[in-house]
């Protein structure tokens, strides 16, 4: 049996641990947090080095690919090299391959319209691929950079307006520690202020990214409204269909109810492929995405 685990520094009231066969073999997957603390982490890490197959990185991002730049979370880089043994991916890679196929297909396929939507990205420089379909399928897109990673009350209009800001802003804020930028730990058990920047949402008919970003300013009534991200939990599905979300996607499959991180997913690919991550192409993990058959989870949650 394969054994893929994913430490993260977010809570772990969201820990799940799925046991299912791929390609004719068993695994073990399951995502265990650390509640926000780093040394906890750091020791998880040591814990599993050598004794699993392939480890995740969640709750935590250590590249942030920005066209031909790519910026490195200084906070995070010393926890790529914890692990001696077992490769250890925060799911970069596959993202930016994955989310930006899965959007465009979604819409060529008829599967969910999104050419010419109105669009929100919580966080773009998290999901700079995201970004480009949305710009690519003529999306009036937004960027919430600003306001979810740093509470300004400025959206960036457009994808150029976007990489302008980032090309400014990028090397300062990799500078700063990520309990600055993201919510983890307790901060991701609650919505901070549902009405602080709710017009935000109400403007847009897509409102995509990383669902704890999403969650941060989420308010009450998001009627008719499209959610596209990648991490949901039983509990987080039932929050959605509560405050009227029409249709959630995420780019990552539901394993028993949770859609685990693209870091979990890279995992898996990892030690089903049997490289190093540095020898995978994006190629590499679009194929082995259709060998193994995971596909978007898109979830009506409202009845006709």
């Amino acid at each position: 049996m394969k054994h893929i685990v994913s430490v993260s520094l977010g809570s772990s009231t969201r820990d799940h641990r799925v046991e299912m066969e791929l390609l004719g073999e068993k695994y073990l997957i399951e995502r265990i947090g650390m509640d926000g603390d780093l040394k906890k982490l750091k020791a998880a890490i040591h814990q599993y080095d050598g004794k699993v197959d392939a480890m995740g990185l969640g709750g935590i991002t250590m590249l942030f690919p920005v066209g031909e730049k790519t910026y490195f979370l200084r906070s995070a880089k010393p926890l790529m090299k914890t692990a001696r043994e077992t490769p250890i991916v925060d799911g970069t890679e596959l993202k930016m391959v994955l989310e930006k196929q899965a959007i465009i297909h979604l819409d060529q396929q008829g599967i969910l319209p999104i050419r010419g939507k109105k669009a929100l990205i919580t966080v773009a420089f998290d999901r700079y691929s995201m970004a480009q379909a949305f710009m690519e399928l003529g999306c009036d897109l937004v960027c919430g950079d600003l306001v979810f990673s740093f509470g300004f009350p400025f959206l960036l209009r457009g994808f150029n307006s976007f990489r302008r800001v980032v090309k400014m802003l990028a090397p300062v804020v990799c500078l700063l520690p990520f309990e600055m930028l993201y919510p983890t730990g307790e901060r991701e058990e609650y919505v901070e202020n549902p009405e602080k920047y709710a017009r935000y949402y109400r403007e847009a008919e897509i409102i995509a990214g990383d669902f704890l970003y999403i969650q941060r300013y989420m308010p009450d009534d998001l009627e008719g409204k499209v959610i596209i991200t990648n991490t949901v939990t039983e509990d987080n599905v039932r929050e959605l269909k509560r405050r009227g979300v029409q249709t959630l996607v995420t780019t990552t499959p539901n394993f028993e109810g949770r859609s685990f991180g693209n870091n979990v997913i890279q995992a898996i690919i990892i030690a089903a492929i049997g490289k190093k991550p540095s020898e995978i192409t994006g190629e590499e993990y679009m194929q082995m995405i259709k060998t193994l058959n995971f596909t978007p989870r898109v979830e009506r949650l409202q009845k006709a």
